[in-house]
């Protein structure tokens, strides 16, 4: 280690209340900590420690879980989290461009933030309540093509479908399917236009039999489908694909266990968790029927990434 000012080299002098090396130059005997390496934007936690933060709530474990286990204080985890869900983010809406599509599936995830729709009050921040994450993913790759979150609304439906646009190819013309929320059909029409044919797959519920447990999944008892726009092939219309994606979002995202005390209590965190989420899901996540990532089947990259791949690729 070599002193800044003389270019001497410097002796060691003990350690600073955090545990960091202090040096002492020999010539001017001014005293300095030894320079960290920032891999993480101003985050001086190293990037293996990091990586294994990352892991574990990509893994479903809740952040106290993991503050417990790694010993990393749960407001650093937090902010990590926030810094990860941002070069998340951006490496969505960098890669997943221009991809070569057949069969699209919608549907909307729902969980909540702060605390339930029904007890938000008009004086409360609005993001509070119901958050509705918006997903489109292609049927063969399995590549989640864009996501959105916000309130179930027209205004969170035409940014989302408008996300879906810029990330598929152009010269694309693609069959789309969505659950029977209306907005989609303005939304898909002025958007996509001729480019696709629409249908809707509307499930219809049976009223809960008596002595029916509370929170029982309600029974199907018919599945209506409706063309919208196009000529949609009968075979081709289909949403399984999508909402067997939002079972491993529950699974693997702790914000969006049911009946737990894990529910997120800001925006920015369950919005960064979310990014996090698909991220990984696309890069890093080996698709047990594709053996490989969505990313990899549908061309964008050639390997599996890594966590670490993803704090440093944005």
């Amino acid at each position: 280690m070599t002193c800044h000012n003389c270019r001497t080299e410097c002796k060691r002098k003990g350690y600073d209340r955090k545990g960091n090396q202090r040096y002492q130059c020999r010539q001017c005997s001014k005293t300095f900590l030894e320079p960290r390496a920032d891999h993480l934007d101003g985050m001086y936690m190293p990037i293996e420690k990091a990586e294994l933060v990352l892991s574990m709530l990509l893994e479903g474990n809740s952040v106290s879980s993991v503050e417990r286990i790694t010993d990393v204080h749960h407001t650093t985890i937090l902010k990590l989290l926030v810094l990860a869900g941002e070069k998340c983010e951006r490496i969505m809406a960098d890669k997943v461009r221009n991809v070569v599509v057949r069969d699209v599936e919608c549907d909307e995830l729902w969980s909540f933030i702060g605390k339930k729709q029904k007890r938000v009050r008009a004086e409360d921040n609005q993001n509070l309540g119901d958050a509705y994450t918006f997903v489109a993913i292609e049927r063969h790759s399995k590549l989640v093509l864009n996501i959105a979150m916000g309130k179930r609304d027209k205004v969170t439906t035409d940014v989302f479908i408008e996300g879906m646009r810029d990330a598929i190819n152009p010269a694309c013309k693609f069959q789309i399917t969505t659950d029977g929320f209306a907005p989609y059909k303005k939304a898909i029409s002025d958007t996509l236009g001729n480019r696709v044919d629409f249908a809707q797959l509307i499930k219809v519920y049976k009223a809960a039999s008596e002595g029916e447990g509370r929170y029982s999944p309600a029974e199907v008892s018919s599945v209506e489908v409706v063309p919208v726009m196009g000529q949609p092939d009968p075979e081709r219309i289909c949403t399984s694909i999508v909402e067997r994606q939002n079972l491993s979002v529950r699974m693997g995202t702790r914000r969006f266990t049911r009946l737990t005390n894990a529910f997120s209590k800001k925006w920015e965190n369950h919005w960064a968790a979310v990014a996090c989420w698909f991220a990984f899901y696309n890069f890093c996540r080996r698709h047990q029927s594709l053996r490989m990532t969505p990313a990899m089947a549908a061309g964008i990259t050639d390997h599996m990434w890594s966590v670490r791949e993803l704090l440093t690729q944005a």
